[in-house]
This record gives C-alpha cells, sequence and structure tokens, in this order.
C-alpha cells in the first residue's frame, strides 16, 4: 500500500498547481489525512512562505506547520550538490517524509517549478527523490504553444525515465491544451502511453491563465493608489493609452488593462468611465507609468468615485511595462479564493477523481471526517443538479455564496431581487458573477406573478385570503420562493439571512405542507467535529415536542443520517441515563424511546441517556455495558429546543465545530433556515444539503 503519490514534471508553467489542489480535495473526501510536502522549494524572501504551501495548508487548513512541509530551498541543495553533499539531501528529505508518513493516511508530495537557471538537473534530482521516498508519481505536461508531438513526446521522455528508475508512474496529464488540440493529443496519448496508465488532458482555462492585478503590481513593484479591494481582478487581455481617448475607446475588451502615463488624466478618466458603462466592456485596472502620479485635482476626482478596479503606479516606462506585463505568468495564491475553486472544479470536471482515487489508495477508512463528509455532499449534489431559489438575493453572503457555487458547478441558483441593484452590488464587492449561468426573479416583475396568486388564492381562500390579499403575500420573497417550490419552478428554498425562521417557514407550512407520514416538522444540524460528524436534533424549531412528537423527530433524524452517509445510532438524550432518572422530563424521552422501538425496530436506540454517556465510549460502557448505542452515538436527539440550542452553539463555539443546518424535515419539499448571523460558508453548505433533499422526491 502506497501512502504518498508525488507530483512531477519536466518543464516550468505546467500549471501542476491545478492537479495538486484537485487531488487534495479527491483524497480528503476518501482519507481521514492528507499531508502535503515539498522536497524541495524557490529560495523565499525573509518573512514569506512559499506560495505552494501557503496556498494548500490554508485553504485545506492542514494540521502542519511550514517548517514541516519542505525539505530544502533552491540555494541550500545547489550548495550542498557544489560540495559534494547530495546524499544528505536525499536523506533529510527522507526523513522529512516519513515523519509525515507516521503521521497521515497519505502524503502528496509536490515536486519542483523548474523556475531557476539550476533546473537542469531538477528533473533527475525529481526522479531520485521520488524513487528513495518508494511512492508512485503522476506526471504533468505543459500543452500550451507546442505541437501536439513535442509535448506527448517530452512526455513519453519524461515518463520512460520514471520507469527506467522503477518508479510506478500511475497516471499522466497534458495540461493547457487548446480545445481544438484535444482529440489530436488524446489519441496521440494513446499511441505512446501504456493503456494501464491514467491519461487526462486538461484545456486552457482562460480564467486560470489570465494574471491578477495583484500578481501584475508584485511583479512591477507598483504603488496601489485606489482599490486595494480589487487587486484579484484578472487581466484578460491589455493595451497602451497612447492614442486620444476617442480612438482609444474602440480598443477596450472584457476585463482589458489599461497602460498609460501618469499624466494622461484623459485615458485615466475616459477609462473609469468606461468601465461602469453599460455600453463598453469592464476594465480590470489602470496601470500608471513612468513614476507619474496624477495632480492633485484628478486624484481628489477619482478619490469620490465608486470605483471597483485597482490603479496602481509604476516607476518604468509604457514600453517595459508593457513587456513586463505580456511576459506574466499567472500563478494560484491563497488569498485567490475564487482561482482555488475554479481550479478545483477544473479538475473535478477533466478528470475522472474517482478512477484515479481508486488506483492511489488502495485502502478505504471506516471514519467519516467532515472533510470527507462534505466532498460526499458536493460529489452527490453534482450528480443530479438541482435549481435552489435564495429569495434574499441582495445580502452580502448570498451573493458571495452564489458566486462559490457556480464555481463549484454544483446547483443552478435563482437569486430574487432587482437584477441590476444586484449585479451592482456583486461589482462592488469584486465578486464575480458568471450572469449566463444565473437566474434573477423580481418578483414584482414576474411574468409568473399573476399565476402564483391566483394559486395561493387558490389555496388559501378557505382561510379567508383575498386576492388582494393574495397578491400582498406574492410580494413577499418567502412567498415567492415558496410558490416557485410548489409549481415546480425551483427544487428547493434556502432563506433566513435576513428572516426570521418564522417568516421563512409559514409559506410553506401554508402550502408545501407536511408529507403524509409526518405530524411535525423538525430540524437538524451535522455537527462536523474534529473526527466525526453527528446529527442533532431539533435544535430550531420545535420548544417543547411530546414524547410521540419526540419520537418521530428521532426517526426523521435517523433516515436523515442514513440518507446522508452516516450510520444512525441515535441517543435519546436526557439528565438521566437507563432506569435511573424519574420525573416529567425523563419519562417523556423514556416513552419516546419506547415508540420509537415499537415503529422502527430496525434501528439502534437507547434512551435516556446522558450526552456524556453517548459519546465518550468509556462513560456509555460503565453506565450503559450492554448498549450498541452508548459511546458510539451518531443521532443525537435532545429533548426540547432550549437544551438543543444551546448544546449545539456551545459544541460549536467551544470546539470550533462546523454546523452544517438547520435543515428542515418532514415537509413535503425542501425549505431550509438560515440563521441571521450566518456565514457564507454556512449558506454554501445549506444550498448544497437542500440540493440532496430534492435529489431524493
Amino acid at each position: 500500500m502506497s501512502k504518498g503519490l508525488y507530483i512531477a514534471t519536466s518543464e516550468q508553467h505546467s500549471g501542476k498547481s491545478i492537479v495538486t489542489l484537485g487531488l487534495m480535495r479527491t483524497f480528503l473526501g476518501r482519507t481521514p489525512k492528507v499531508g502535503y510536502f515539498r522536497p524541495i522549494i524557490d529560495d523565499q524572501i525573509e518573512g514569506h512562505i512559499d506560495n505552494h504551501i501557503q496556498t494548500v495548508v490554508s485553504h485545506f487548513e492542514l494540521d502542519i506547520s511550514i517548517k514541516d512541509t519542505y525539505g530544502f530551498t533552491r540555494s541550500q541543495v545547489l550548495e550542498k550538490y557544489n560540495d559534494g553533499n547530495e546524499g544528505e539531501v536525499f536523506d533529510t528529505i527522507i526523513e522529512k517524509y516519513r515523519q509525515l508518513q507516521d503521521r497521515f493516511d497519505l502524503v502528496v508530495v509536490e515536486g519542483t517549478d523548474f523556475s531557476d537557471a539550476g533546473s537542469i538537473i531538477e528533473f533527475d534530482i525529481n526522479v531520485l527523490i521520488c524513487k528513495n521516498l518508494g511512492i508512485p508519481t503522476l506526471i504533468v505536461a505543459n500543452g500550451a504553444n507546442k505541437k501536439i508531438t513535442e509535448t506527448v513526446g517530452n512526455l513519453k521522455l519524461a515518463f520512460d525515465t520514471f520507469k527506467l528508475k522503477d518508479v510506478e508512474v500511475l497516471a499522466v496529464v497534458v495540461n493547457k491544451v487548446p480545445e481544438d488540440l484535444i482529440e489530436n493529443t488524446r489519441e496521440k496519448l494513446a499511441q505512446l502511453i501504456p493503456s494501464d496508465v491514467i491519461q487526462i488532458i486538461i484545456p486552457t482555462i482562460k480564467s486560470l491563465v489570465d494574471p491578477t492585478l495583484k500578481e501584475i503590481t508584485d511583479y512591477l513593484g507598483g504603488k496601489v493608489l485606489f482599490g486595494e479591494a480589487f487587486l484579484n481582478n484578472q487581466a484578460g487581455s491589455f493595451g497602451v493609452g497612447a492614442m486620444q481617448l476617442h480612438n482609444y475607446l474602440t480598443h477596450f475588451n472584457d476585463n482589458s488593462l489599461v497602460i498609460t502615463p501618469g499624466d494622461r488624466a484623459d485615458i485615466i478618466l475616459g477609462a473609469l468611465q468606461a468601465s461602469v458603462s453599460s455600453n463598453y466592456p469592464k476594465i480590470s485596472g489602470i496601470i500608471l507609468t513612468g513614476g507619474i502620479i496624477p495632480e492633485e485635482s484628478i486624484l481628489k476626482l477619482i478619490e469620490g468615485l465608486k470605483i471597483s478596479l485597482p490603479i496602481i503606479s509604476v516607476k518604468e516606462g509604457t514600453f517595459q511595462v508593457t513587456n513586463k506585463v505580456g511576459n506574466i505568468k499567472s500563478g494560484i495564491y491563497a488569498d485567490n479564493t475564487q482561482k482555488i475553486i475554479t481550479s478545483i472544479a477544473t479538475f473535478e470536471k477533466f478528470v475522472n477523481a474517482d478512477s484515479l482515487a481508486d488506483k492511489l489508495i488502495t485502502f478505504e477508512s471506516t471514519v467519516l471526517t467532515p472533510r470527507m463528509f462534505q466532498y460526499n455532499l458536493l460529489k452527490r449534489a453534482q450528480t443530479q443538479k438541482k435549481r435552489i431559489v435564495l429569495p434574499e438575493g441582495h445580502d452580502e453572503r448570498i451573493i458571495r455564496a452564489t458566486s462559490r457555487l457556480l464555481a463549484s458547478g454544483v446547483v443552478d441558483v435563482i437569486l430574487l431581487g432587482n437584477e441590476k441593484k444586484i449585479k451592482r452590488k456583486a461589482v462592488k464587492l469584486g465578486v464575480p458573477f458568471d450572469l449566463d449561468r444565473i437566474t434573477i426573479i423580481d418578483p414584482i416583475t414576474s411574468t409568473h406573478f399573476d399565476d402564483y396568486v391566483n394559486t395561493l388564492y387558490e389555496l388559501r381562500k378557505h382561510k379567508n385570503v383575498n386576492m388582494d390579499m393574495a397578491r400582498d403575500f406574492m410580494a413577499d420573497v418567502s412567498y415567492f420562493g415558496t410558490m416557485m417550490i410548489y409549481k415546480g419552478h425551483a427544487d428547493g428554498m434556502v432563506s433566513g439571512a435576513v428572516n426570521t425562521t418564522q417568516h421563512t417557514i409559514r409559506p410553506a407550512l401554508q402550502f408545501i405542507k407536511t408529507k403524509p407520514s409526518a405530524s411535525v416538522v423538525s430540524s437538524v444540524f451535522f455537527m462536523c467535529l474534529e473526527d466525526r460528524v453527528s446529527v442533532f436534533g431539533d435544535c430550531a424549531i420545535n420548544p417543547n415536542p411530546n414524547a410521540t412528537q419526540l419520537a418521530e423527530i428521532a426517526i426523521a433524524s435517523a433516515d436523515t443520517a442514513t440518507n446522508f452517509g452516516i450510520d444512525p445510532k441515535v441517543a435519546m438524550l436526557s439528565y438521566s441515563s437507563g432506569d435511573s432518572g424519574k420525573g416529567v422530563d425523563v419519562d417523556k424521552v423514556r416513552e419516546a424511546t419506547k415508540i420509537v422501538k415499537e415503529k422502527r425496530p430496525d434501528l439502534k436506540i437507547e434512551g435516556p441517556i446522558q450526552y456524556d454517556a453517548a459519546v465518550d465510549f468509556n462513560v456509555g460502557k460503565s453506565k450503559l455495558p450492554n448498549s450498541e448505542v452508548a459511546g458510539q452515538a451518531s443521532v443525537l436527539i435532545f429533548p426540547d429546543l432550549n437544551t438543543g440550542n444551546n448544546t449545539y452553539k456551545a459544541v460549536q463555539r467551544e470546539t470550533g465545530a462546523l454546523a452544517i443546518g438547520p435543515m428542515l424535515q418532514g415537509l413535503n419539499k425542501p425549505v431550509n433556515d438560515l440563521s441571521r448571523g450566518c456565514t457564507v460558508d454556512d449558506v454554501y453548505n445549506t444550498v448544497i444539503i437542500t440540493a440532496i433533499q430534492a435529489q431524493d422526491l
């Protein structure tokens, strides 16, 4: 069994970061603990961290110190080689890798970047490192700006070199392949690479190739004058503003970067106006050359504008700056979440991750970690995309979560609200929106509005709702979004970032209604703890359920656990365990447990039981030694809302656990409620579980 995989390349700018990020996501979805290691990194400026390491460690929140993630810097390796101490290089790298191997189930090892003059010996070093670590490899080749025969030929040479050194090559990747060359590249690969080696082709993704304004600023040593919050804007093209404004305006392209001398106030102001004009493409930024800062009056004018692009001053002249910008190779950085998400989504789109993982990971884990759980949720939601409506379309968290959901390709999002206002806010926030992949509906102007009003009237007229009342109700986004689900125009709804729980679920109770088998709507949270995922119910809806309702909540929660890949072992919580306690509260739990056993004898259930006896193996066995649930409960049912709500929040805050939910149970179609203090992650995760609920209808 291999506990590691080496990602290698034979040239620079191969785009192996996409592969690294994609593999990390894949492995974390199948394996409890994944480590990351770079044998050799580029020399670092004092106080800075290698970009690859910082990106992977921070994004995947790896429990690993920076000093443990690499062996040597490039100059240290060259010094060792020049001194004849190359053996020390390999000994140290092997030792550091084995320390990680002992801590993690699998370690992703990323080879060198070939970014220095010393790269002439790097390929051989990578082969030897891989051989001495005793792990298989995946080789990444760069298919950009080369003939197919050259790209695949170089890859075949690299493949043969690894095989000659008895290193197993499990997969090869040709990255950055132009769309029109994909099929020919695939045919050539099949001719030269053995069929038992996984062969992967990833096309050129423009959003990953275009550099950000931050990269350009750092590369040029520029100074940000305005718009520092928008440095993650990407420059899709660039051009020099040297001609008169009326002529230069015709040269703008989407996300173009304007390069102009700092004293060309006409170009600067004209570009800013064009960027907000609906008649011209959006501009990504402005570079002011020659070290010239605009006059005070111009700066004051710009300062009063609401701009969503950076303006950067550089010392060099226009010609030199233009040449340098053209030579910048874009990378992926820890603070550019959008590029990271796009990279992972690209990998998952073009790589059969399951096939690759099956070949690379030869063991199975019985542990369901939070990372595995979230990965499984994402993959499951992607199998059958659903339409999820978010009524609070103007909220910043909703907008940011929508962008992330679109990048992940997990659901089709419908936002309710004024389209112009939502788009304007997205621009102001610097949130990239693919407008072709999102539906924005203003309830009042919707073509379905009158039909929805009539439908609501027919459904609620027996409750004395007249047409005027129905029209007022349907102008409310909660009612409109719920009616979309009722009419089949959406598959589920997530709300509550702005509105109250009652405001969110009242329409659902009025005309979505409960399932025939359900007499009560309840909720669960998926509590992602350090080493497991537990289901907590009911922590959001029912203040004081009776025994029958509590039993129904337990059964619904157990079914939810099963549906989401969690083996249900149900603990009916109380202040006493077993037969020791007396009183109304504990008797209610005891009666509820009895009802569950009668209705669902297939379920493993224990109650009444205290929280510590339910989750701590030693405590559980001491109090209830013959129980199948004590000490290993995965579904915890609280006796009332006061206990449940306080407990889930205490666990969340004190342990740092991720609480996904609440997810509502018992409705005919999925409507889920957010907390008004929710985060972007909360919105993102709740939308995904809502989509999965919709798949099962």
